[in-house]
């Protein structure tokens, strides 16, 4: 089986869609008889700025633990400004198909979301190809950046769902990431038949309890504090100005620090505004890799987990939840929907109201007392992840799924696959 997968983001990025695709994709690679083979980009995110040893050229070939990867030149964008996020969008589109005209014929095309361009790309390779195209909704594009208010209703974001509903409906398979998506597909039209959902996962080897660097805790203040944490995307959805005003609301509260962790289009209105208010218990830091993330997991007390008040996000679920629950680290967290379902069901976090700053500073305020509940919330949520969101069991899953649709065409059978809730 030779399956070719078209993704934006890939590692050394470190985004959920770049770690999902990976984490699959090697599982694949080491299956007898399977070949994998990723066109991306040059890494670049989410600064638009290459990674060390990477040249934005025409093309280059490159293996990453059995998986042929081919790197197209792009337009180089960082991860803010609408119009230049579309043209980089874009330019991966022209460039993917053209790339994957000479490859082997696969048996299966399988593009990823969030954005549809990338999705179309993969419809397109596959009718060259003459084989089946594979959609992996990780988002409900263009509904989202109309939530965060990156774009406002028009004729642009008309187009926008009349091709998305197009690619649903030319997909062999979809393959969405929360079962709230499913739901809102098969409300518009989409046969419920060729729609299969298959959770976001984690490592258990790669993500697992530790303590943090003594280094680490000198490094940012750490020592003797009672640390919560951001650590993800610093983007238009995530609300992290809210994370800002509760540690302004908890200032004088000697015993708690503030991390931000991580880069986006945000990042410097972050900066800025802690700069402004003058926060001596907000230390905002620059991303890090993947390996080094898990100290700063390791050094929270509490994890923060946030997005902006929006009915679309009750379908979302962000991914690192389950890279925190396997590090034995709690949350407080503002997902409504889904998300919170899975949480309360492990018994790993506290929920509040999404933006509500009053709420989320009680919350905290009642944590730093609640030092054994911690540990019990921590606890819980390695051992939910290690019980249902094992990525071993759903990269087979998913495999399973690729192997049928090689085949005619047919309904796929098979369930949703993640927590049974």
């Amino acid at each position: 089986m030779h399956i070719l997968f078209l993704s934006h983001y890939f590692p050394p990025e470190v985004n959920a869609p770049a770690s999902r695709t990976y984490e699959h994709a090697r599982r694949w690679a080491q299956e007898a008889g399977v070949k994998v083979t990723v066109v991306t980009n040059h890494p670049n995110h989410p600064n638009g700025v290459l990674y060390p040893g990477y040249v934005n050229r025409g093309l280059t070939r490159e293996f990453m633990d059995g998986i042929e990867i081919y790197r197209v030149k792009t337009y180089l964008a960082a991860n803010a400004g609408f119009a230049r996020r579309i043209l980089n969008y874009l330019a991966f589109m022209v460039m993917a198909v053209l790339v994957s005209i000479p490859l082997p014929k696969p048996g299966v095309v399988a593009a990823t979301s969030p954005q549809f361009f990338c999705a179309l790309a993969g419809y397109l390779v596959s009718c060259l190809k003459g084989c089946p195209f594979v959609f992996e909704l990780r988002d409900l594009w263009p509904e989202s950046i109309i939530a965060v208010g990156a774009m406002r209703p028009g004729f642009f974001t008309r187009l926008l769902e009349r091709l998305e509903l197009f690619l649903y409906r030319r997909a062999r398979l979809i393959i969405a990431l929360t079962d709230a998506f499913k739901e809102n597909l098969v409300q518009r039209g989409i046969p419920p038949d060729k729609i299969q959902v298959i959770k976001n996962g984690v490592d258990l080897a790669f993500f697992s309890p530790r303590e943090a660097p003594a280094k680490l805790r000198e490094e940012t203040g750490a020592h003797g504090k009672f640390v919560a944490a951001y650590i993800g995307t610093v983007g238009l959805a995530h609300a992290v100005e809210q994370i800002v005003a509760v540690a302004e609301r908890l200032r004088n509260n000697q015993d708690l620090l503030f991390m931000i962790v991580g880069e986006g289009a945000q990042k410097a209105a972050i900066e800025k505004l802690v700069a402004h208010k003058a926060l001596q218990n907000v230390k905002v830091l620059p991303g890090v890799s993947k390996d080094r993330v898990r100290d700063y997991y390791a050094l929270s007390d509490v994890n923060l987990v946030t997005l902006k008040k929006a009915d679309l996000f009750r379908a979302v679920i962000p991914s690192k939840i389950f890279e925190i629950m396997a590090m034995a680290r709690p949350m407080l967290f503002t997902v409504n929907g889904e998300c919170r379902q899975i949480i309360d069901a492990a018994g790993s976090g506290i929920f509040v109201e999404p933006e509500n700053v009053e709420q989320m500073a009680a919350a905290l305020t009642d944590l730093c007392r609640r030092r054994g509940a911690l540990k019990t919330m921590a606890l819980n949520g390695r051992r939910f992840v290690e019980q249902h969101f094992s990525r071993d069991g759903l990269a087979r899953r998913y495999l399973e799924l690729l192997r049928q649709v090689q085949g005619p065409r047919k309904a796929v059978p098979g369930t949703s696959t993640g927590a049974e809730l």
